[in-house]
């Protein structure tokens, strides 16, 4: 069979991905994509203005075609349709066969037929390229419009925000977002948008965009008022692709978009259409999830062809469920069924908070027993319990108002028992996994929210049924007699996270005392360095002395990290990657006296390997003289801060990278943390610092600092989240302040930021409260745990060879100062290394000796 896929967006590709998955024998695939580049994530398009590249975007995974046997056409258009002969005709003259076709050209912006709407400098919000266009025309404007406020406006909103631009939004409608909010949902919803700086003018009907007098632009209303600007974007809702079907007599409906009936088949039953470009049921369906279900649909009747599976057996589309969830600009906004209560006699419960510009509104059938529908505005917390109720039709309970009421008297509010979904319950509308998927999962051996998203990919799209998903994983854990238990060691039937707070509350500083009072035993190399960790982290306490000496692991207890061969590796900090010439010619005087192998760091430092264990505290005092401080490379602490030369340097700097990077590890050097920490800052959008694959990164803007966090680059590299934006040096501070205290006190044993993030509940919308709108209550308190670790820094290996009891830690032999003069050193690449004991076997016979390079 011969397939030809036109369109190449998200729900092409899911097509795609699925087919790739089935392997239906026999399939040739030919892919046209009109793009110059292959699928990306449209629904997150706005992020390439935090930073995000195409290549972060990207929703293929390198290989792909490559490994499914496609063939993808770049910047190929389709432009005709032969259904007679069964061919395809592209933009440049080929002509491609097929057996089957499927359309997915998805939609266009919809621009009103206004005059002057063709102006340089009056765009459309839809791909990158047009995002490349915006950014090229933000960088010189002063002010922006954005023409109309549904989803994409106020999307469209916020990035031309994010470039510095006054930024305006014209709605024809009376209110915001009308298809999805009601009138005092809108009202909320405009003050809260309002408040952030943005100019909001509904009822506005454009008559004629002209020449301006002081900015670029004129837009002229049709109530006599006008308003110049420099830019406009068009964002007022798209129009079905449909125009190949038309010129194909395929069938299209009154209102646009490919008419398909359940198994996505237009009237031609060799063509097939899906996403947005396709019109089931008299609707389109302008979500990526409904085009995510049609993509499955089409999946399994082409295979089911190829493979002769009866046709009743294969799942038909059935329309879709249009609730919406989504964060505008910092401001939740979540719309649920019928929302606007049009089912005859619905009844709606309302609650509004003008102070906390909150709204929430519920739909419910006549006889209070069933949800309709809802609104959520300036707070969607309970979106995936009112979903599940709606879609399962669950009984409600006897007073409706109190799922959206304030809970009172400490009272709990009622919630979603997840045991009474049925199996088939939908919970992750994005991959379309059920309650039964991930019950399955569970049984599996997926016992974490980690595994549970690499299993069934629940929650890694929009990433709003996360919360839900925990709930099940744990209510199913404990159905299948499984443990759901956080403990962490026999000793200790407690988390990391609530030993913590036993330390902290309780002000314990010894691990005798946390074990005698909460538990048990003697203790274990699980519990011990975690407990060590945990004091040092709410005490900063040396981390040496008597009491806490014996918690370390191998490489705290002699500050240094044990190499392979049995040797040791000093590493100096260096602010940074800042270095004077006298400091680098310390350090290799002291590396040439020592015999130690030299190498530079990915974080612009100096590693020397081959220190024997009694020449630690020799070398480290002669770096200590020549200014230099333990760089903490051993422990589970601040590790570097990467920078970039910045504004001092670069001419395309916009601010002193170098200089922050050196106050923020001058800062933070030596917090002990559940796992490592690395910190970038650059100084500008070029990122040269690489600062979104680094647990904290800063990039700097012409308005101050992007602060993004929870990347990491390890073996499962991760891009950091932009947390907060355009911030000033003080709220920078402020925010990585409460952002490490918070990590430091809830994270998991070992466990790095970006999974601590994966798995935390809420995700990062969750941490963006907690961080920058203080929603526990606790942001004076972390800035206080920071400072008092700030307040009484010492630098650890100072400590360690000015104190003779920890000298004697670093002696070879018990009852003598001599060295070991068993280790035998190779040449390498004009440097000298120990040997490994092949190396000493082949080269040196069974005597070990110390051979000198030339």
């Amino acid at each position: 069979m011969k397939l030809v896929v036109v369109g190449n967006g998200m729900v092409g590709h899911k097509l795609l991905e699925e087919l790739a998955t089935l392997q239906p024998p026999g399939l040739d695939v030919t892919v046209l994509c009109e793009e110059t580049r292959p699928a990306y994530d449209r629904v997150h398009l706005s992020e390439f203005f935090t930073g995000k590249t195409a290549e972060d975007l990207s929703l293929v995974t390198p290989g792909f075609f490559e490994q499914a046997g496609m063939h993808l056409r770049l910047a190929t258009r389709a432009v005709g349709i032969d259904r007679a002969m069964k061919r395809v005709t592209t933009s440049d003259g080929e002509v491609i066969a097929y057996d089957k076709l499927v359309i997915a050209t998805g939609s266009t912006p919809f621009i009103p037929a206004i005059p002057g709407n063709d102006r340089p400098g009056c765009l459309v919000y839809r791909t990158l390229d047009d995002l490349a266009a915006l950014a090229q025309w933000g960088g010189r404007s002063r002010h922006g419009v954005v023409i109309g406020g549904g989803l994409l406006g106020l999307e469209c909103a916020k990035a031309v925000r994010d470039m510095g631009l006054e930024t305006h939004v014209v709605e024809f409608a009376a209110r915001l977002m009308a298809v999805q909010v009601d009138d005092i949902g809108g009202q909320v919803l405009r003050k809260s948008i309002e408040d952030l700086g943005l100019v909001v003018h509904t009822g506005k009907n454009t008559q004629q965009i002209t020449e301006g007098q002081t900015l670029r632009h004129r837009m002229s209303f049709a109530d006599g008022s006008h308003l110049e600007t420099d830019l406009i974007v068009f964002s007022a809702g798209i129009r079905p692709r449909d125009e190949l079907a038309r010129q194909s007599e395929l069938g299209v409906g009154q209102r646009g978009g490919i008419m398909v009936d359940n198994f996505c088949r237009t009237r031609d039953r060799d063509v097939y259409a899906i996403g947005e470009c396709a019109q089931w049921g008299g609707k389109v369906f302008g979500l990526v999830a409904p085009g995510y279900d049609m993509a499955r649909v089409v999946a399994n009747h082409l295979h089911a062809l190829l493979i002769r599976k009866p046709a009743p057996a294969l799942p038909e589309f059935a329309g879709a469920d249009m609730s919406t969830k989504l964060k505008l600009m910092g401001v939740d906004v979540a719309s649920i069924g019928d929302a606007h209560g049009a089912t005859p006699g619905s009844r709606s419960y309302q609650f509004s908070d003008g102070r906390r510009q909150v709204y929430k509104k519920l739909v419910v059938s006549e006889d209070g027993k069933r949800l309709l529908g809802g609104v959520l505005v300036g707070d969607a917390t309970d979106y995936g319990t009112l979903l599940q109720m709606m879609l399962n039709g669950m009984d409600l309970p006897e007073a409706p108002e109190s799922l959206i009421l304030p809970a009172a008297d400490g009272k709990a509010k009622p919630g979603l028992a997840v045991e009474a979904l049925p199996a088939s319950a939908q919970i992750c509308s994005c991959n379309n996994v059920s309650k039964g998927q991930l019950c399955n999962a569970v049984a599996a051996g997926a016992t974490s929210i980690g595994s549970l998203k690499e299993v069934t990919k629940a929650g890694t799209a929009c990433g709003g049924c996360v919360p839900l998903v925990t709930q099940i994983m744990k209510v199913e854990m404990k159905r299948q007699g499984l443990a759901v238990s956080n403990h962490l060691c026999e000793h200790f039937a407690y988390s990391r996270q609530e030993l913590y707070h036993l330390v902290r509350v309780e002000r314990i500083r010894r691990f005798d005392e946390l074990l005698a009072r909460h538990g048990k035993g003697l203790g274990c190399d699980i519990c011990k360095p975690t407990v060590a960790s945990i004091l040092a982290s709410c005490w900063n306490e040396f981390v040496l002395q008597q009491e806490h000496a014996s918690l370390q692991d191998s490489n705290d207890y002699f500050l240094a990290n044990i190499q392979k061969d049995g040797t040791y590796s000093v590493v100096p900090r260096m602010p940074g990657g800042e270095v004077t010439p006298d400091g680098l010619i310390a350090i290799g005087a002291v590396a040439r006296k020592y015999g130690l192998y030299t190498k530079l760091t990915g974080g612009q430092r100096v590693d020397m390997f081959g220190a024997r264990l009694e020449q630690l505290p020799l070398i480290w005092e002669e770096l200590i003289a020549a200014g230099f401080e333990s760089g903490h490379a051993y422990g589970k602490s601040l590790r570097t801060v990467k920078s970039c030369v910045g504004s001092t340097w670069c001419r395309y700097g916009v601010q002193d990278s170098v200089g922050a990077a050196i106050n923020l590890e001058n800062r933070y050097k030596g917090l002990r943390s559940p796992h490592k920490l690395k910190f970038a800052v650059s100084g500008c959008a070029r990122e040269c610092a690489e600062a979104q694959s680094k647990d904290v990164g800063i990039i700097a803007t012409e308005k101050g600092w992007n602060l993004y966090v929870c990347g990491n680059g390890g073996m499962k590299p991760r891009h950091a989240e932009l947390l907060a934006g355009d911030l000033d040096t003080d709220t920078l501070i402020r925010y990585v302040d409460r952002f490490l205290m918070f990590y430091i006190r809830t994270a998991d044993r070992l466990q790095r930021t970006s999974v601590w993030r994966d798995n935390l509940e809420g995700g990062m919308d969750y941490l963006r409260d907690v961080v920058i709108h203080d929603r526990l209550g606790i942001g004076d308190e972390l800035e206080a745990d920071m400072r008092h670790v700030v307040d009484t820094y010492e630098c650890e290996w100072k400590k360690a060879v000015s104190d003779p009891q920890v000298r004697r830690r670093f002696q070879h032999f018990v009852n003598s100062d001599a060295g070991d003069d068993q280790v035998a050193f190779v040449p390498e690449r004009g440097q000298i290394r120990p040997a490994t004991s092949e190396e000493k076997r082949r080269r040196l016979g069974r005597i070990p000796v110390v051979v000198e390079t030339e």
